[in-house]
């Protein structure tokens, strides 16, 4: 019985112990752990792993040539091994190549060693020779403040420097020590075997690969989508698709750049230029070392080639300008953006893979981190990969407009509208962009996410931009007194004051033609507000008579002297889905029995939501779901009055959007 108490009591320990601990915790706790072991397996099982990724790699730079000569009727097998031929023999004969090429500059360096002599000499005054004499100075200050019996005698330093006999018989030892040419040849043979080994096991894995295309498709997919057969199809397509492209994209560019740079040296007269640009080519497979290495070798030829510097500086001016060419101007519209990944995630990848995999994982790193970024993008599991190694934002417009106003920073959003009105309009800006932003604040304001002082500077922001993207050339009054203000009103009515301070209260004259007034209403909340006066300036900026009246402006009725059949529109500007839209129906009712004869058109713009059509019921009056759709009509209503204005109703010229 007591056993069995303590057992159950420790059960119950137990389930106390596991339900203290946080589920994100046990989460996070499982993929670290689950991340170690993978880097692990990676790491130990390196010598079978990298094999393979260079065979699956290779496979995708001869899938096309595969492909291309089965079109002309030879079957698989022999298709694959004419492709894995061709392919041996391109390696053959570029290593023949640059060997042949290395042999004939090493037989003609005796004829620059005095070169190479005057460079060193020259080399060493400029760096070892100013800091011999720096130190050798220094030990003269430092002998001169030390005392005589301090300073130590030469003769023991003679005689310790002095070199030691030579036996006898020494001379007779050496030349038996000197290497025979079997122990020459064997050398080589076991030096070269290392590498022969290597690539014979992938090319042999090559040849499988390439014949078990099709199996191992289905085998990927069976293990990977199971359960999602669609999913792992998109995925494994997604990923040989993209791989594909930037390997012969990446092999097309290599080889234009070894040419080039080729005719270049050869332009400039420097010996064994064809190894340069070979070289070139090659070593460009290697990111951000490779182009490095082999203009340092074209410089150290051309060093030892010629007496003087130009030559040596004209190379590696040429092999800067040609990469920052390829790199910046060839590269990004070939593949750099079909890839997908971001310029922080291929350097983080080469440095990643290479401290994984040494120089094979610094060759593999573009393609291997390609492959993750595909595996994020259509599994949800891994969907973190595809935001950390993606180059798509990582925020959307609005929360990016969100997020600078939480900051108080307007600078960066003006510089993003800018960019957005180069291709588009303000009235598009304000419905995909600054009207969600709203909605977002609206949504952490009500859910107690933002204290006061954060929601005063965002509305801050949202003054700022709403006022310089509207084109408000007024000066304002009282601008230093702003936020003041704001902590009793919105971001909206202000705006709209300082326009009354220069057109009066009534925003315009009151005896105006019949049907020439559009007039804007929000539903009461501060983003309605908002909202009605940008779209109040939209249309003052097109010429259009328009007004910002607000509910309680309708609650006092028409001013005296007004005309109802002024007003030929009216607006009722709702900018997201919130508890004032229930008004709607009551706020057009009373804006029908205020002007009969203007047309009624509702503004219900969806906010964060996906836009869509509204819902109206059969009697309702027409509804709109963006300012640009109620810019338009606008438009199209002074355009049928035949009335075209110039400048603004504010007696000013209209100014540029986003300028």
């Amino acid at each position: 019985m007591s056993s069995g108490g303590l057992s159950e009591a420790g059960v119950k320990r137990e389930t106390v112990r596991a339900e203290a601990v946080p589920g994100w915790l046990r989460d996070h706790s499982s993929r670290i752990l689950t991340a170690g072991i993978v880097l692990a397996l990676l790491y130990l099982g390196r010598s079978v792993l990298i094999p393979l990724a260079l065979a699956i790699m290779l496979s995708l730079l001869v899938a096309p040539l595969v492909r291309a000569v089965r079109r002309i009727g030879i079957g698989r097998t022999s298709s694959v091994f004419v492709a894995v031929g061709v392919l041996t023999l391109s390696f053959i004969a570029v290593a023949a190549a640059l060997g042949t090429q290395m042999l004939r500059i090493a037989e003609s360096l005796p004829q620059y060693e005095s070169n190479i002599q005057s460079k060193l000499r020259t080399l060493d005054e400029l760096t070892i020779g100013r800091l011999r004499v720096v130190a050798s100075e220094a030990s003269h200050l430092i002998q001169i403040h030390e005392p005589a019996d301090q300073i130590p005698t030469l003769a023991h330093d003679t005689q310790a420097s002095r070199p030691a006999l030579t036996p006898p018989g020494a001379a007779a030892d050496s030349a038996q020590a000197r290497p025979q040419p079997l122990q020459l040849m064997r050398k080589l043979a076991t030096s070269v075997w290392g590498p022969l080994q290597f690539a014979g096991i992938v090319f042999l894995v090559l040849i499988f690969v390439l014949l078990e295309h099709e199996s191992l498709r289905d085998r990927f997919i069976r293990i990977a989508g199971a359960t999602d057969i669609r999913m792992a199809t998109l995925a494994l397509n997604d990923a040989g698709e993209r791989l594909s492209r930037y390997f012969v994209s990446q092999f097309v560019v290599n080889l234009a750049f070894g040419v080039a740079i080729w005719i270049g040296l050869s332009i400039l007269h420097l010996p064994q230029a064809l190894l340069c640009g070979m070289l070139a080519g090659v070593l460009r497979f290697v990111p951000y070392a490779g182009v490095g290495l082999a203009a340092v070798f074209a410089a150290v030829l051309a060093l030892a080639v010629d007496p003087g510097w130009s030559l040596a500086i004209t190379s590696v001016g040429l092999f800067i300008l040609l990469d920052i060419i390829v790199g910046q101007l060839v590269e990004p519209h070939l593949y750099g953006h079909a890839t997908g990944l971001s310029p922080l995630s291929v350097v983080v990848a080469a440095i990643f893979w290479s401290w994984l995999w040494g120089p094979a994982g610094l060759i593999l790193s573009t393609p291997l981190t390609l492959c993750l970024l595909v595996a994020g993008r259509h599994m949800k599991g891994l969907g973190v990969l595809e935001l950390l190694l993606g180059n798509a934002q990582p925020l959307t417009l609005p929360q990016r407009f969100y997020q600078r106003a939480l900051s108080g920073d307007p600078h960066e959003i003006m510089v993003n509208a800018r960019a957005f009105l180069k291709n588009d309009s303000l009235a598009a800006y304000c419905d995909q962009v600054l009207i969600p932003a709203l909605h977002l604040a609206r949504l952490d304001a009500e859910a107690g996410a933002t204290t006061e002082p954060q929601q005063l500077k965002i509305r801050r922001v949202i003054l700022d931009v709403a006022a310089a993207l509207s084109g408000n050339s007024l000066k304002l009054v009282q601008r230093h007194h702003r936020g003041a203000v704001l902590e009793e009103v919105n971001a909206g009515r202000w705006l709209r004051r300082q326009r009354e301070q220069l057109s009066g209260k009534w925003q315009g004259p009151l005896g105006v033609p019949s049907g020439s007034i559009v007039l804007g209403v929000g539903l009461g909340s501060p983003a309605d507000d908002l909202t009605t006066e940008v779209l109040v300036r939209l249309l003052r900026k097109e010429g259009i008579d328009a007004r910002h009246f607000s509910p309680a402006d309708i609650d006092n009725g028409l001013p005296p002297g007004a005309d109802p059949d002024g007003v030929a529109m009216v607006y009722v500007v709702s900018a997201f889905p919130s508890a004032e839209r229930k008004h709607t129906d009551a706020i057009s009712r009373q804006l029908q029995e205020l002007f009969p004869g203007a047309t009624l058109i509702r503004v219900l713009c969806p906010g964060v939501a996906a836009p869509s059509e509204p819902v109206e019921s059969p009697d309702a009056p027409a509804a709109l779901g963006s300012l640009e759709e109620a810019v338009q009509i606008s438009l199209s209503w002074q355009k049928a009055r035949s009335k075209p204005r110039s400048r603004g109703v504010d007696g000013q010229e209209a100014v540029a959007l986003g300028s």
